[in-house]
Order: structure tokens, then C-alpha cells, then sequence
């Protein structure tokens, strides 16, 4: 079975265990980073886990990296075409993020990653709004959402987007919540149009509560992510493969909702 990791995060070699450890410092080292951020683990190890293609990203943290990151990820999937795709990123304080959203098309980026809480930024705040209304109808946007520690991506306010936003394609990370997983989903399942991933969740959770989350938002609003470097591909698709899914289901989370949302059929390889 095809198996398509929609979130998972890489980083130029020079740099990638300095972000990987960053990633640790930011959930106070709890959940330690299981790789070290680069192409080359990340590929190596999605092949032992037997997944067919890794989209990934990574977040901005300031404005000015937004455009080097962008060809980074640019270049890391062109210099894999038939393993890896990439989304692209944008920050709420760029001087010009129209030109970002510009750049980023042109690149052929299939959509954007954010991250709130990493920002300390509510994500209805007057500036993801604008990057929302620069997205919408063009790019799906792939964001973190969840934190028991911060209230930047709390449910109340991603319904905010959604409603404010209503052609806007919005993918919630971690099951709409990260670490408030149970709060989150029972608050936003009924958002029809909210897609969500299964991403540093499934390790908190029986196989039969995997399941119920997967179910409550239906499977085919549920996408399949390893959150690499967070956690080893390997033991994610195990972790998956022990939910108690219909075969239908398992085909729907693990790679025909990707294919269906950023166009990943045969013409690129599964």
C-alpha cells in the first residue's frame, strides 16, 4: 500500500541538528527530536518505513528567512522528484507577503506551512489574516494547531479562520490540537471543511482512540504525517498499521486524501 507523509520537516545540512534541537527546546525537551533533521536520514528512513513520498516543510521563524527556506524546500523535492514534495512558508510580519505567495507559486511549492505557537501569534490575528486572504483559492495551508501551554491555536480561534475564510483550504496539524486532542476534536469535527493530520498524536493514544479521532472527523478528512524529525517514520507506520481501520479507511489516510489535495497521482510517481 502507498504510503504519503504529508507533514514532516527538513533542513540544510548545515543547520538541520541546530533545528532539530530547536524543535526539542520549544516542547521543553520532553519529547526530544528522534532525527536530525536532514534530507538524507529523513529519506532513509521513510525507505525503511516503506513510505512512498514525504511532502515537506519547514516554518519561519523570522520574515527574512521565509525566501531562503522556500528554495531550500524547492530544491531539496526537485532533487528528489520521486520521494519528496514541498510546501512552502510564510511569516505574519513579511514586508510583502503577497510577493511571497508569488514566490512561493512560481516555485511550484503545493501549499504553505505555519506555526502560531511557535510564533507566540494567535492565528486570527489581523496578520495570518492576510496571508489567509493571499491563500485562499490558491494554496493550501498546512498549521500547527494545539498547545496546552499557549492559547495562540486554541479551537475558538481556528473557527474563526474557517469562518472568515470559507475557500480557504485548512489542514489542522496533530488532530486540530496538539496535546489537547480530545478538546480540540470535539470542538471542531463539525467544521466540515477542516482537514486535519494524525502527526505527534498517535504515540499518546490506544489503537482504538486513534481510531475514534479518525472516525469522529471521518477518514476522508484524515491525512497520514510522521512529523519528522520529532519521531522515526518506522514507528509511526507501525503505530498507524495497529489502528483498528477497514482497509478503505487505511487507503484513505495513508495516501488517496493526499492525492486528491495536492495532486500527487501516478504522473509523480505514487
Amino acid at each position: 500500500m502507498k504510503i504519503i507523509d504529508i507533514h514532516s520537516h527538513v533542513y540544510p545540512d548545515a543547520i538541520a541538528q541546530h533545528a532539530a534541537d530547536a524543535i526539542s527546546a520549544f516542547y521543553d525537551n520532553v519529547y526530544p527530536a528522534r532525527g536530525d533533521g536532514s534530507v538524507a536520514t529523513l529519506l532513509a528512513r521513510g525507505e525503511a518505513a516503506g513510505i512512498t513520498r514525504h511532502v515537506v516543510s519547514s516554518a519561519a521563524t523570522t520574515p527574512h528567512q521565509v525566501s531562503a527556506i522556500n528554495h531550500f524546500l524547492h530544491d531539496a523535492a526537485a532533487a528528489h522528484p520521486e520521494r519528496l514534495s514541498a510546501l512552502g512558508t510564510l511569516h505574519p510580519d513579511s514586508k510583502d507577503p503577497a510577493a511571497d505567495v508569488a514566490e512561493i507559486l512560481s516555485l511550484g511549492l503545493l501549499g504553505v506551512k505555519l506555526h502560531p505557537d511557535f510564533l507566540h501569534i494567535a492565528v486570527d490575528d489581523p496578520r495570518f489574516f492576510e496571508l489567509f486572504a493571499l491563500c485562499e483559492g490558491r494554496l493550501p495551508v498546512l498549521c500547527h494547531l494545539g498547545d496546552s501551554r499557549e492559547d495562540a491555536t486554541a479551537p475558538a480561534r481556528v473557527k474563526r479562520v474557517l469562518k472568515n475564510f470559507p475557500k480557504l483550504t485548512f489542514i489542522g496539524a496533530h488532530f486540530g490540537g496538539w496535546m489537547i486532542w480530545k478538546e480540540a476534536a470535539e470542538a471542531l469535527y463539525t467544521e466540515e471543511r477542516l482537514i486535519v493530520d494524525c502527526s505527534s498524536a498517535l504515540f499518546s493514544m490506544t489503537p482504538e482512540e486513534g481510531a475514534w479521532f479518525i472516525r469522529l472527523f471521518g477518514a476522508e478528512r484524515v491525512l497520514f504525517g510522521v512529523d519528522y524529525p520529532m519521531w522515526e517514520p518506522v514507528q509511526e507506520v507501525e503505530r498507524f498499521f495497529r489502528l483498528p481501520l477497514t482497509e478503505t479507511e487505511r487507503e484513505q489516510v495513508l495516501y488517496r486524501n493526499a492525492e486528491t489535495l495536492y495532486g500527487l497521482g501516478e504522473s509523480m510517481n505514487g
